[in-house]
C-alpha cells in the first residue's frame, strides 16, 4: 500500500483537511486506509475532532480482495456496509473512495441514500495531457436506454478548470496517527 506521498507503509490511519473539492472541502478529517474496526474509525474520528471521515484512503477500498478473480467476497462486503452505515447512522459525514468497478455494488449498498454520503467515483485516467484539444469523456448508461435518460458528453479541457484540481503536494501535511 502507498501512502499519500507516494511511499509504502502500514498506515491505518491519517488526520488533515480535505483537499479535494467535495461537499467536505476544507474539513479536519480522518482518512482511514484499508477495512479497519467501526469501533476505532469512531473513536478515533471523535477523539480527533474529525467530522468527515474519508474511507478508502490510498485507493484502498478493496472489497473483492481474497476472493478469486471475478468473484465478490460477501465477508468483505458485509463488513463495508457495517462501517459505512454505521457511521452514516451516526451522522458522520464520509466519503467513500472506490473505483469506477464497484460503481453499481456501491449503489445497491443504498449508501447513497444518506445526504451525507459521499460516493468519490475514482476513474483512473493517466497522461490526461497528452490528449487533444478534442478528447471528451462519455457518461454513459450499461446499454441502450437501459438506466438513464441519455448519456452526458464533457470535453476533457471543460473538466480541467483550475479551481477544481488538487496539486499533489496539497496531500502532504496530513498527521499520521496510525
Amino acid at each position: 500500500m502507498k501512502n499519500r506521498e507516494g511511499h509504502k507503509d502500514n498506515t491505518k490511519f491519517f488526520v488533515g483537511t480535505e483537499v479535494e473539492h467535495t461537499p467536505a472541502y476544507g474539513q479536519k478529517t480522518l482518512f482511514v486506509v484499508g477495512l479497519q474496526n467501526y469501533k476505532e474509525i469512531l473513536s478515533r474520528a471523535l477523539n480527533n475532532g474529525c467530522g468527515h471521515i474519508y474511507l478508502g484512503a490510498n485507493q484502498s477500498f478493496q472489497p473483492n480482495s481474497g476472493a478469486a478473480q471475478d468473484i465478490r467476497n460477501e465477508d468483505n462486503w458485509r463488513d463495508w456496509n457495517f462501517i459505512v452505515n454505521g457511521l452514516l447512522n451516526d451522522n458522520i459525514w464520509v466519503t467513500l473512495d472506490y473505483d469506477i468497478e464497484y460503481y453499481e455494488e456501491v449503489l445497491e449498498q443504498g449508501w447513497v441514500e444518506y445526504n451525507s454520503f459521499i460516493p468519490m467515483i475514482s476513474v483512473k485516467l493517466p497522461y490526461i495531457n497528452q490528449l487533444n484539444y478534442n478528447a471528451c469523456i462519455k457518461i454513459d448508461d450499461k446499454g441502450f436506454n437501459e438506466s438513464n435518460p441519455g448519456v452526458w458528453v464533457h470535453p476533457v479541457q471543460g473538466l480541467q478548470r483550475r479551481k477544481m484540481f488538487t496539486d499533489w503536494t496539497k496531500y502532504t501535511t496530513d498527521e499520521v496517527i496510525e
